[in-house]
C-alpha cells in the first residue's frame, strides 16, 4: 500500500460524493426508467449516468489538480498523483430489477495504488468505508472479516460462474457458493458473511474502492496470480477474509 497518508479531507469528500450520488440514486429507485445497452452488452441508465455527473461536478470544482476514472464518462489525468475512480451504479441488473443490491463505488488512487474505497448502498443505508491504515467501518462502526479454517466450511460468492478450471476447483472445494451482488458481496465478506469472493474480468472502476475497505477489515484481495491490484493489472481478483484461506484459494487457482 501507499506510505503516504491519506488526507483527512480526502475521506470527508469521498463521504460528500457518496451522499451526492445517493441523492440521484433515490429518485430513479424503481420508477420507469429507459435502459441503454452499450457495446459490451450491458445495461445503463438515466441513474448511472446522472450518479457520475453528480460525483464529477464536485471533484471538477474541488479536486480539479486530480484525475479521474469513471466508468460511463471516461478518464483522464491518470498519470496525476491522485486519481478518483468512479463506479456510479455497480450492479445496473439489480438496479433496474428493483433489488437494493447494487451500489456506487467511489475509490481513491495514490501514485496508481488504492488507499480509499467507499461502497455506498443508498437504498438501504449501508455505508462501507476504508482507508488504508485504518479500521474498516460499515456504517460508522468497525468491522473485521471472520476467521475460517478451510475451504471445506467455506462460503464462496461470485457474481457469475467462469469457465477458468481454477475458478471451478474453488467452486468445488467450498461448501457453499452464492451468486450475484457485485461489490455488495465484498462489503459483506468485510463484515464477516462470506470468507471467499472470486472475480475475472473486473475493471478498474469495479475493484478499486474495494481493496481498502477488504484490507481495512483483516482480508485479503490480489489477482489470481497473488499480485497486489493496480492499474494495468489482468481483472482477476480473489479475495479471502482469512490470509490462510487466500494462500488456499490461489493454489487452487495457479493449479494449472
Amino acid at each position: 500500500m501507499s506510505t503516504a497518508p491519506v488526507p483527512t479531507a480526502a475521506c470527508a469528500l469521498a463521504i460528500r460524493l457518496a451522499d451526492a450520488a445517493g441523492a440521484v440514486v433515490r429518485r430513479h429507485y424503481r420508477t420507469p426508467i429507459a435502459i441503454d445497452v452499450k457495446a459490451d452488452e450491458s445495461p445503463v441508465t438515466a441513474a448511472d449516468r446522472g450518479v457520475e455527473a453528480a460525483i464529477r461536478a464536485i471533484l471538477t470544482a474541488e479536486r480539479p489538480q486530480d484525475g479521474i476514472l469513471g466508468e460511463e464518462q471516461g478518464s483522464h489525468g491518470l498519470d496525476k498523483e491522485w486519481v478518483w475512480v468512479i463506479d456510479p451504479i455497480d450492479g445496473t441488473k439489480s438496479f433496474i430489477s428493483g433489488r437494493p443490491l447494487f451500489t456506487t463505488l467511489i475509490g481513491l488512487l495514490h501514485h496508481g495504488v488504492p488507499v480509499l474505497g467507499v461502497i455506498d448502498q443508498a437504498i438501504t443505508g449501508d455505508r462501507w468505508v476504508g482507508v488504508d491504515g485504518q479500521p474498516t467501518t460499515l456504517n460508522g462502526q468497525p468491522i473485521r472479516t471472520r476467521t475460517c479454517p478451510s475451504l471445506s466450511v467455506a462460503t464462496m460468492g461470485a457474481t457469475m460462474p467462469f469457465p477458468q478450471p481454477g475458478f471451478a476447483r474453488v467452486q468445488a472445494a467450498s461448501r457453499y457458493t452464492v451468486w450475484g451482488g457485485d461489490a455488495y458481496a465484498f462489503g459483506l465478506l468485510a463484515a464477516g458473511f462470506l470468507d471467499v469472493m472470486v472475480e475475472a474480468s473486473l475493471q478498474p472502476y469495479d475493484w478499486a474502492a474495494l481493496v481498502p475497505v477488504i484490507t481495512g477489515a483483516g482480508g485479503v484481495i490480489t489477482d489470481w496470480q497473488g499480485q497486489p491490484l493496480r492499474l494495468g493489472t489482468d481483472g482477476t481478483v480473489a479475495v479471502a477474509g482469512d490470509p490462510h484461506l487466500h494462500a488456499a484459494v490461489l493454489d487452487l487457482l495457479r493449479a494449472d
